[in-house]
């Protein structure tokens, strides 16, 4: 029998970072059985091209390579950005992505722990305004088999009017600024499913089994998805509550876009986002304001990568007016 005090392994960043990839497993693999297997595709790619990009501004600034590739953090920025995107894009913009991603937001500050912003995020807002309608050539569920999506990932001709369709978001918001109610639109639009968008209901499923994975380990703490999922479903039941005709209802906010995977994977980013318990709380409910303010009234479907970008820039505040008190000093702050 071992007694205590108990002293706790430090854990690795490529062990933190390994735990994250293997979370988001059930959520890949819902991805895949609804989808289609062109995600695959964009995973490895991306992947391989984070490594490529980590290994020359490593060997740039003259730094250990191995070392860098093996913390797997490059991957994980990575998979986080091309599981943000459609699975049919042109191989090349995930190829740009995933450089802005590693090259740019990550390594001109510094490297691990010195960026700012959140990396794939940046990607991502950066290709959404760069080529808005490649982002937004979403295929419909079970719609593509996996030889055609292969052929436009590869760069293949996109005469996609007739094989894909626009995600619940974008529908929703187009019903609605077109004089229809929420109820009109979720009945004749072939994007929804029971609760959300057809077929991500399904994925944000697997995110959520991920994250509490991430929250039984111990590998995230447990405020920023509770308030971010917390925030989003108080907002949007509010105005959903207030005019059911014009709002959609939380549960349709949780189980489509990328909600799931922002609250467990993305906001609880531990370099870009605040680090105080309340500062957390603070952080991730905003993220959700944002988010939820941008798919209501703002001229994008969803707003989670901004109002995560958003936050960053707010995050050392944050931290700074949530201080806790210094022990055995009652009301001073550190």
């Amino acid at each position: 029998m071992i007694h205590s005090p108990y002293i706790r392994k430090p854990a690795s960043v490529q062990r933190v970072m390994g735990t994250v990839l293997l979370a988001l497993v059930p959520g890949i693999a819902a991805y895949v059985w609804q989808f289609g297997a062109g995600i695959l595709v964009n995973l490895a790619l991306a992947s391989l091209t984070a490594i490529a990009v980590e290994a020359a501004v490593m060997r740039l600034r003259a730094r250990p390579i191995g070392i860098a590739i093996g913390d797997l953090s490059a991957v994980l920025t990575a998979w986080l950005l091309a599981l943000s995107l459609p699975p049919i894009v042109p191989w090349w913009i995930t190829v740009l992505g995933v450089v802005v991603a590693i090259g740019a937001v990550k390594h001109l500050y510094g490297g691990l722990g010195q960026n700012p912003f959140n990396p794939a995020m940046v990607g991502f807002c950066v290709l959404i305004v760069a080529y808005p309608a490649l982002m937004s050539q979403w295929p419909a569920a079970g719609q593509l088999d996996f030889a055609t999506q292969l052929t436009l990932i590869l760069g293949g001709a996109r005469e996609l009017d007739g094989m894909t369709a626009a995600t619940a978001l974008d529908s929703l918001r187009t019903g609605l600024r077109g004089g229809s109610g929420v109820d009109a639109v979720l009945a004749q639009g072939a994007a929804f499913g029971v609760a959300g968008g057809k077929g991500w209901e399904w994925v944000a499923a697997g995110y959520a089994l991920g994250g509490l994975f991430l929250l039984a380990t111990r590998t995230i703490t447990w405020h920023m998805p509770v308030a971010f999922i917390a925030a989003l479903t108080a907002i949007s039941g509010a105005f959903w509550l207030a005019d059911p005709a014009q709002h959609a209802s939380p549960l349709f906010h949780l189980a489509s876009g990328g909600a799931m995977l922002a609250a467990f994977f993305i906001v609880t980013d531990p370099v870009s986002g605040a680090t105080t318990p309340r500062g957390k709380l603070l952080f991730a409910a905003s993220i959700a304001l944002i988010a939820w303010l941008i798919r209501s009234f703002g001229a994008y479907p969803d707003g989670l990568a901004f109002g995560v970008l958003l936050m960053n820039i707010c995050a050392p505040l944050l931290d700074m007016k949530t201080q806790p008190v210094v022990f055995g000093h009652r009301g001073e702050r550190r």
